[in-house]
């Protein structure tokens, strides 16, 4: 698996772009405002397809370009159920430009797996953020895609309209039983690693609440 990644947009909302050179078959992660061009260029680069435009949660700074990039790829849209109605109705919560509504096509549920060529994900439900929100894991390639349920050193808001400490606490317990090596790639920030991260995720489980 071949990994872009850009940091664009008002909240610099880490955009992912992952494609397998063999056969030239891609995804991308949160097409945020702006990341079309960029997206394109990349594609053409490289030759690739795009196959699925998935959306961690519904945040508009992480939908914003759903609707440019599926005009342009004629890519589907995927996202948790329960975030569907974010897509299609959303929400600009002090955005300072609108964002286009999208409409999803491919329902990410818990324990689904996405698979394109040598690209294989799992999904993980991690509510807390967002009702919907889910991280996506790459085994193969030892990777975390967290959305904006984990940061290096934090965890997303809770609250923001789908938020709950209550669930986000859930969710970040459930991370720390995943293995050390896994470099979680986050929503916004620096990567950084399930190891860097445990002591906090385990201080989360053990308490039973998100820290002051």
């Amino acid at each position: 698996m071949e990994l872009i990644q850009r940091s664009t947009g008002p909240l610099a909302t880490n955009v992912y772009l992952l494609g397998d050179p063999a056969t030239r078959e891609a995804l991308a992660i949160d097409t945020a405002i702006p990341s079309a061009a960029w997206i394109g260029e990349r594609l053409a680069d490289r030759g690739w397809t795009l196959k699925l435009i998935v959306s961690t949660h519904y945040h508009w700074d992480h939908v914003g370009d759903n609707a440019a990039v599926q005009a342009a790829t004629g890519a589907p849209i995927a996202c948790h159920a329960l975030d569907r109605h974010g897509l299609e109705h959303p929400q600009p919560l002090g955005a300072p430009f609108p964002i286009p509504p999208s409409v999803p096509a491919v329902e990410l549920a818990e324990r689904g797996r996405i698979r394109f060529g040598s690209i294989l994900l799992q999904v993980l439900h991690t509510p807390g953020h967002t009702e919907g929100s889910v991280c996506l894991v790459a085994d193969d390639d030892g990777l975390l895609f967290s959305g904006d349920t984990l940061f290096r050193g934090g965890w997303g808001r809770v609250d923001l309209p789908g938020g709950s400490a209550d669930a986000m606490v859930s969710s970040l317990a459930r991370l720390a039983l995943l293995e050390d090596p896994l470099r979680v790639l986050p929503g916004h920030g620096l990567p950084t690693t399930i190891a860097r991260e445990r002591p906090l995720l385990e201080l989360i489980a053990r308490e039973g609440m998100l820290p002051a």
